[in-house]
């Protein structure tokens, strides 16, 4: 009997292999074989700092090469990644194509394409202004950190996100503190450039200060290769992609737009549903669990789960329109504040001059401070009162930092109103040229509250957008809150053109008058509170309403 018994033993053996039943297994996702990631072995912090590498990297090429067209890219770049590559593949792919551009870019800068006969020679190179192909080459190179920017953008991040497991109480706790510290690297990227770059530009040559950046992409991109047999590849579970699955809800509900509440309670009665909070969120979409008369795959009807999925993207919006001022109000640190710097006392000791443009460092070297006393000292204080993993909600992150921001153009208006009365003291109103006698230090206060308000707003609608879409549409939640601000900048431009032209009419001088002593930036920061103001009413309005899709980040 024995000898039969172990003969058995070893056929079941023969047949069913070994696993690992004592390893924790993440929900998911897989491993680089394509085998379920072991949570002791796959993931969180080890393979997380192979990607945050990326981050320093990429914010410091940024600086250094065209950004503006390249923003108008990350959605697309977020789609092909979310519907077709993979986010891992994409960026493996953006990296080789931003550092061919940057390559490319450095060639531009060096090589002389053209003889010397129809050129000028200068300190760092050849400049033609007969031959078009060095212009072609640059901008060629400039197109390609484009898109490699279109790629690489939302995709990094988000995957460095998916490294740790949101249902897991430890890792959700991980996970809301990578966010802070990814941002931490995206600052200390420009304090490079500004620190180090921009003199080697100035005082090298440009095809160093775009050689550095391509070298350091490279070596990114290595050590990101390094990680891959660490890493978790998120897998889904559903057989349409999301886009597919969203966009048949909102197609259904407008075929079913005569459909009555009755029929669509039938429906839910016949799926199982009980009602909840979320479900009377935008009943219209409810329709799309009636199926149509059509017989093709069209007409069939939409799953109760599948309505929730549209609805949570839907109810993104009223959160994305109202951070737009907040970016409105971000885009006057590198326009107006620097203005206001260059004409102010800018005196370092007897012999050096603070550039106007360097005090944007402070808003870099605020973050940096900030984010670690935040993640070890704020975080967990506040976890002991509301029991929160994040301490707070992403919500109320977001909106602490739009009261800080309102809170900085109160302080600009103050310091501009200071300056204005300091020229008309000294005479120098009409005399734009001249330095007006305050320190320039006055300007530190509103860079630093706005580094403050960056570390809440800008890493909460990171973390907000990742984690409130679809699993697999977390890049393209990352590329919408990359939107947030682009919209910002054009509607700050439009505005400032429509307030010049108004302000500026019957002969009066402009708010923003060339000559400041004669401007009244002040009135227009005070306006930029006032808007904060009507954004933190609707935020907080939208907010209060606003349902959660996963459980622990309420």
């Amino acid at each position: 009997m024995a000898a039969a018994i172990t003969v058995a033993s070893s056929a079941i053996d023969a047949q069913t292999p070994f696993l690992p039943l004592q390893e924790d297994t993440v929900d998911g996702a897989v491993d680089y074989k394509g085998c379920p990631a072991i949570r002791s072995k796959h993931g969180r912090w080890r393979s997380a700092s192979f990607i945050i590498g990326q981050s320093t990297a990429t914010a410091a090429a940024n600086v250094n090469a065209w950004s503006g067209f390249g923003s108008l890219f990350p959605v697309i770049g977020a789609i092909i990644a979310d519907s077709f590559l993979g986010r891992y593949r994409t960026i493996v792919v953006a990296s080789f194509i931003y550092i061919l551009g940057l390559g490319l870019l450095t060639l531009s800068a060096v090589l002389p394409f053209n003889s010397e006969a129809n050129s000028v020679k200068t300190r760092t190179g050849m400049l033609s202004d007969s031959v078009p192909f060095q212009t072609i080459s640059i901008f060629f190179s400039l197109y390609l950190v484009a898109i490699g920017q279109s790629g690489h953008k939302p995709c990094v991040q988000a995957f460095g996100a998916d490294q740790f497991d949101g249902q897991d109480p430890q890792e959700s706790k991980a996970k809301s503190s990578f966010f802070n510290w990814w941002y931490l690297g995206m600052c200390l990227g420009p304090l490079l450039v500004i620190s180090v770059l921009n003199y080697i530009q100035d005082n090298v040559g440009w095809g160093l200060g775009f050689g550095i950046p391509c070298i350091i992409m490279t070596i990114a991109l290595v050590i990101f290769l390094l990680g891959s047999q660490t890493y978790r590849y998120v897998i889904s579970s559903e057989e349409r992609s999301a886009f597919v699955r969203i966009g048949r809800v909102f197609a259904t509900a407008g075929r079913n737009w005569r459909i009555k509440q009755p029929a669509i309670d039938v429906e839910e009665e016949v799926q199982g549903f009980f009602p909840s909070q979320g479900s009377e969120q935008f009943r219209f979409l409810d329709k799309a669990l009636v199926a149509t008369n059509s017989s093709d795959e069209d007409g069939k009807a939409c799953c109760k789960s599948e309505v929730e999925e549209a609805k949570a993207v839907l109810r993104l919006f009223p959160v994305w329109a109202t951070s737009i001022v907040y970016a409105i109000v971000f885009s006057q640190s590198s326009t107006f504040f620097t203005k206001q710097g260059l004409t102010m006392d800018r005196s370092l000791g007897s012999d050096f001059s603070v550039p106007p443009a360097s005090l944007q460092s402070f808003i870099s070297l605020s973050v940096v401070v900030f984010i670690p006393i935040y993640d070890r000292i704020i975080v967990p204080i506040a976890r002991t009162y509301t029991g929160k993993p994040a301490g707070l909600t992403m919500l109320q992150r977001i909106g602490t930092g739009m009261f800080i921001s309102a809170v900085s153009m109160v302080i600009a208006a103050v310091v501009e109103r200071k300056r204005l009365e300091t020229a008309l003291e000294h005479g120098l109103v009409d005399m734009p040229n001249i330095t007006v006698p305050m320190s320039v230090w006055w300007l530190v206060p509103q860079y630093v509250l706005f580094g403050i308000s960056d570390v809440f707003t800008m890493v909460g609608l990171q973390e907000f957008f990742y984690d409130q879409v679809p699993t697999e549409l977390r890049s393209v939640g990352l590329s919408l809150y990359l939107s947030v601000f682009g919209t910002g900048s054009l509607l700050s431009s439009f505005m400032v053109s429509i307030i010049d032209k108004i302000t500026g009419s019957n002969g009066q001088d402009s708010w923003f008058s060339s000559n400041l002593n004669r401007g009244h930036l002040d009135y227009f920061y005070c306006l930029l509170a006032g808007f904060s103001v009507i954004e933190i009413t609707l935020f907080a309005y939208f907010a209060k309403s606003y349902i959660y899709n996963r459980k622990t980040t309420i």
